[in-house]
């Protein structure tokens, strides 16, 4: 049985919402599966991504293949780094405390990322509202004498 991590729609028509779930390779997209390991929402700025890493991790083990949207949520999230690391311990590169320190120095300066690049948009948002010129109500009597 072929098993693929992949996102699951929810939400309203032009509202997605999705759950990343474990499922078999032919069941529909929207039908059963094996196990739910996390939510995606990219109507957010920046997008909320909820993710068990421990549970992605396990499926990567066993051999569960990822959807490219899914693929690059785990790349973001950190998982395949880390499955990558433990790769490097079990081929004796380098230890498993060494693999966590690597990890965590990784995920503290992605999150330094995401909170600047979170501080940009707030500040650029900020700029376009306050320097958007207000907007006037041309009237049809103005536009039929012209």
């Amino acid at each position: 049985m072929a098993v693929k991590i992949r996102l699951q729609r929810h939400g309203s028509k032009k509202r997605p919402f999705y759950f990343i779930v474990v499922a078999d390779a032919r069941a529909p997209r929207d039908g059963k599966f094996i196990q739910k390991i996390g939510t995606y929402n990219p109507l957010t700025v920046p997008a909320t991504i909820q993710l068990d890493r421990q549970k992605a991790l396990e499926w990567l083990h066993k051999g569960a293949q990822p959807t490219d949207t899914v693929r690059r949520i785990l790349s973001f999230k950190g998982v395949l780094y880390l499955k990558h690391l433990l790769r490097g311990v079990k081929l004796g590169l380098f230890d498993e405390a060494t693999a966590m320190v690597k990890f965590q120095k990784w995920h503290e300066e992605h999150e330094a990322t995401i909170k600047r690049r979170t501080e940009e948009h707030r500040k650029t948002q900020r700029a376009r509202r306050s320097s958007a010129p207000p907007v006037r109500r041309v009237d049809q009597r103005d536009q039929s004498s012209a």
